[in-house]
Protein backbone atom coordinates (compact mmCIF):
# COMPACT_ATOMS: atom_id res chain seq x y z
CA UNK A 1 0.00 0.00 0.00
CA UNK A 2 1.57 3.59 -0.92
CA UNK A 3 0.78 6.56 0.97
CA UNK A 4 0.15 10.24 -0.23
CA UNK A 5 2.34 13.32 1.77
CA UNK A 6 -1.03 13.89 3.45
CA UNK A 7 -1.22 10.91 4.78
CA UNK A 8 1.83 10.84 6.14
CA UNK A 9 1.28 13.40 8.45
CA UNK A 10 0.70 13.06 11.66
CA UNK A 11 -2.26 14.71 13.18
CA UNK A 12 -1.45 16.90 16.18
CA UNK A 13 -1.96 15.20 19.67
CA UNK A 14 -3.62 19.23 20.80
CA UNK A 15 -6.73 20.79 19.14
CA UNK A 16 -6.18 23.95 21.67
CA UNK A 17 -3.52 25.89 22.79
CA UNK A 18 -4.08 27.92 26.13
CA UNK A 19 -1.12 30.52 27.21
CA UNK A 20 -1.34 32.51 30.64
CA UNK A 21 0.82 35.59 31.43
CA UNK A 22 0.80 35.01 35.45
CA UNK A 23 1.18 37.62 37.81
CA UNK A 24 1.68 37.52 41.60
CA UNK A 25 0.70 41.03 42.80
CA UNK A 26 -1.64 41.57 45.10
CA UNK A 27 -4.86 39.32 46.44
CA UNK A 28 -6.31 36.36 44.41
CA UNK A 29 -9.29 38.07 43.77
CA UNK A 30 -7.42 41.75 42.46
CA UNK A 31 -7.92 42.22 39.02
CA UNK A 32 -4.57 42.16 37.24
CA UNK A 33 -3.54 44.32 33.98
CA UNK A 34 -0.14 41.62 34.00
CA UNK A 35 -2.35 38.76 34.00
CA UNK A 36 -3.54 37.52 30.30
CA UNK A 37 -4.60 34.54 28.76
CA UNK A 38 -4.21 33.47 25.30
CA UNK A 39 -5.97 30.58 23.26
CA UNK A 40 -5.36 29.49 19.53
CA UNK A 41 -7.82 26.25 18.17
CA UNK A 42 -5.59 24.29 15.66
CA UNK A 43 -3.41 25.90 13.09
CA UNK A 44 -5.68 29.41 13.64
CA UNK A 45 -3.65 32.74 15.00
CA UNK A 46 -3.67 33.10 19.00
CA UNK A 47 -6.08 35.43 20.13
CA UNK A 48 -6.44 36.96 23.82
CA UNK A 49 -9.44 35.92 25.73
CA UNK A 50 -11.44 38.40 27.83
CA UNK A 51 -12.55 37.72 31.57
CA UNK A 52 -15.74 36.60 32.44
CA UNK A 53 -18.30 39.57 32.84
CA UNK A 54 -17.91 41.16 36.43
CA UNK A 55 -17.09 43.65 38.28
CA UNK A 56 -13.17 42.92 37.30
CA UNK A 57 -11.73 44.51 34.27
CA UNK A 58 -8.92 42.18 34.34
CA UNK A 59 -8.62 38.82 35.22
CA UNK A 60 -7.90 38.06 38.80
CA UNK A 61 -5.89 34.34 39.80
CA UNK A 62 -9.31 33.25 41.04
CA UNK A 63 -11.14 33.66 37.71
CA UNK A 64 -8.30 32.22 36.09
CA UNK A 65 -8.02 29.11 38.08
CA UNK A 66 -12.36 28.75 37.33
CA UNK A 67 -11.85 29.32 33.87
CA UNK A 68 -9.28 26.52 33.44
CA UNK A 69 -11.32 24.32 35.32
CA UNK A 70 -14.52 24.91 33.29
CA UNK A 71 -12.47 24.56 29.95
CA UNK A 72 -10.37 21.88 30.73
CA UNK A 73 -13.27 19.56 32.13
CA UNK A 74 -14.51 19.73 28.14
CA UNK A 75 -13.28 16.96 26.13
CA UNK A 76 -11.32 18.96 23.72
CA UNK A 77 -7.22 17.72 24.21
CA UNK A 78 -5.79 21.10 24.87
CA UNK A 79 -2.16 22.01 26.28
CA UNK A 80 -1.82 24.58 28.78
CA UNK A 81 1.60 26.54 29.21
CA UNK A 82 1.68 29.16 32.24
CA UNK A 83 4.75 31.22 33.33
CA UNK A 84 5.31 30.70 36.77
CA UNK A 85 7.54 27.92 38.97
CA UNK A 86 5.38 24.16 39.20
CA UNK A 87 7.99 22.80 41.82
CA UNK A 88 11.41 24.13 43.58
CA UNK A 89 14.50 22.64 43.56
CA UNK A 90 15.60 19.19 45.26
CA UNK A 91 17.62 21.66 47.83
CA UNK A 92 14.07 22.89 49.03
CA UNK A 93 12.93 19.12 50.04
CA UNK A 94 16.19 18.06 50.96
CA UNK A 95 16.41 21.30 53.75
CA UNK A 96 12.58 21.03 54.79
CA UNK A 97 12.96 16.74 54.85
CA UNK A 98 9.79 16.66 52.39
CA UNK A 99 9.30 13.42 50.19
CA UNK A 100 10.39 14.31 46.74
CA UNK A 101 6.75 14.07 45.21
CA UNK A 102 4.66 16.70 43.61
CA UNK A 103 1.26 15.76 44.91
CA UNK A 104 3.20 15.87 48.66
CA UNK A 105 4.80 19.14 47.93
CA UNK A 106 1.37 20.81 46.72
CA UNK A 107 -0.52 19.99 49.83
CA UNK A 108 2.81 20.85 52.09
CA UNK A 109 3.40 24.62 50.26
CA UNK A 110 -0.51 25.06 50.29
CA UNK A 111 -0.38 24.47 54.32
CA UNK A 112 2.46 27.22 54.40
CA UNK A 113 2.02 29.53 52.04
CA UNK A 114 -2.18 30.07 51.53
CA UNK A 115 -1.45 33.13 48.74
CA UNK A 116 -4.96 31.84 47.36
CA UNK A 117 -7.72 33.03 50.10
CA UNK A 118 -9.27 36.22 49.90
CA UNK A 119 -6.80 39.39 50.97
CA UNK A 120 -3.60 37.48 50.94
CA UNK A 121 -0.85 39.07 49.50
CA UNK A 122 2.28 36.96 48.88
CA UNK A 123 4.24 39.73 50.78
CA UNK A 124 1.27 39.02 53.75
CA UNK A 125 3.05 35.80 54.32
CA UNK A 126 6.49 36.58 53.68
CA UNK A 127 5.81 38.91 56.84
CA UNK A 128 4.72 36.36 58.95
CA UNK A 129 1.09 38.11 58.50
CA UNK A 130 -0.70 35.29 57.21
CA UNK A 131 0.47 31.59 57.14
CA UNK A 132 3.52 30.36 57.75
CA UNK A 133 5.76 30.82 55.34
CA UNK A 134 9.27 31.01 57.51
CA UNK A 135 8.72 27.48 57.73
CA UNK A 136 8.55 27.01 54.24
CA UNK A 137 11.65 29.44 52.76
CA UNK A 138 14.32 28.91 50.17
CA UNK A 139 17.83 30.66 49.03
CA UNK A 140 17.71 32.50 46.15
CA UNK A 141 20.96 30.84 44.90
CA UNK A 142 18.59 27.54 45.00
CA UNK A 143 17.81 27.02 41.50
CA UNK A 144 16.71 23.67 39.61
CA UNK A 145 18.59 22.33 36.09
CA UNK A 146 16.18 23.60 34.21
CA UNK A 147 16.55 27.14 35.65
CA UNK A 148 20.12 27.02 35.54
CA UNK A 149 20.28 25.71 31.63
CA UNK A 150 17.67 28.46 30.95
CA UNK A 151 19.82 30.91 32.76
CA UNK A 152 16.30 31.63 34.51
CA UNK A 153 16.43 33.38 38.07
CA UNK A 154 15.19 31.16 41.24
CA UNK A 155 12.06 30.78 42.32
CA UNK A 156 13.10 31.84 45.46
CA UNK A 157 14.75 35.48 44.00
CA UNK A 158 12.10 38.13 45.04
CA UNK A 159 12.05 41.89 44.90
CA UNK A 160 14.27 41.91 41.32
CA UNK A 161 13.44 42.59 37.75
CA UNK A 162 12.31 39.40 36.15
CA UNK A 163 11.95 37.72 39.45
CA UNK A 164 8.88 34.93 38.82
CA UNK A 165 9.03 33.99 42.86
CA UNK A 166 5.92 35.90 43.53
CA UNK A 167 3.97 34.51 40.60
CA UNK A 168 5.55 31.24 41.65
CA UNK A 169 4.30 31.60 45.26
CA UNK A 170 1.04 32.83 44.07
CA UNK A 171 0.27 30.64 41.51
CA UNK A 172 1.09 26.71 43.32
CA UNK A 173 -1.99 26.54 44.90
CA UNK A 174 -4.09 27.27 42.07
CA UNK A 175 -2.83 23.89 40.72
CA UNK A 176 -3.41 22.26 43.42
CA UNK A 177 -7.13 23.27 42.99
CA UNK A 178 -6.74 22.35 39.46
CA UNK A 179 -5.15 18.71 40.35
CA UNK A 180 -8.12 18.16 43.50
CA UNK A 181 -10.40 18.71 40.83
CA UNK A 182 -9.65 17.54 37.48
CA UNK A 183 -7.61 14.51 39.06
CA UNK A 184 -6.46 12.24 35.76
CA UNK A 185 -8.28 13.84 33.42
CA UNK A 186 -5.53 16.66 32.95
CA UNK A 187 -2.08 15.22 33.06
CA UNK A 188 0.70 17.91 34.67
CA UNK A 189 3.65 17.37 32.73
CA UNK A 190 6.33 16.33 33.76
CA UNK A 191 5.35 15.28 36.99
CA UNK A 192 2.71 12.89 35.65
CA UNK A 193 5.17 11.29 33.10
CA UNK A 194 7.33 12.92 29.92
CA UNK A 195 4.68 11.50 27.52
CA UNK A 196 1.33 13.02 27.71
CA UNK A 197 -1.57 10.56 27.23
CA UNK A 198 -3.67 10.89 23.85
CA UNK A 199 -6.73 12.71 24.17
CA UNK A 200 -6.15 14.46 27.15
CA UNK A 201 -5.53 17.77 28.22
CA UNK A 202 -1.99 18.80 29.65
CA UNK A 203 -0.53 21.52 31.66
CA UNK A 204 3.06 22.63 31.27
CA UNK A 205 4.84 25.09 32.64
CA UNK A 206 6.40 27.94 30.63
CA UNK A 207 9.17 29.17 31.76
CA UNK A 208 10.53 32.11 28.96
CA UNK A 209 14.21 33.10 30.11
CA UNK A 210 14.38 36.58 29.70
Amino acid sequence: MTFGHSELISKPQFERYIGIDYSGAETPTSGLKGLRVYIATGEGEAMEVIPPPGPKRYWTRQTVAHWLLETLSQTTPTIVGIDHGFSFPLRYFEYHQILPDWDVFLRDFHRHWPTDEPHIYVDFVRDGLAGNGGARTGDPKWRRITERRGRGKSVFHFDCQGSVAKSTHSGIPWLLFLRERLGKDVHFWPFDGFSPPELRSTIVEAYPSL
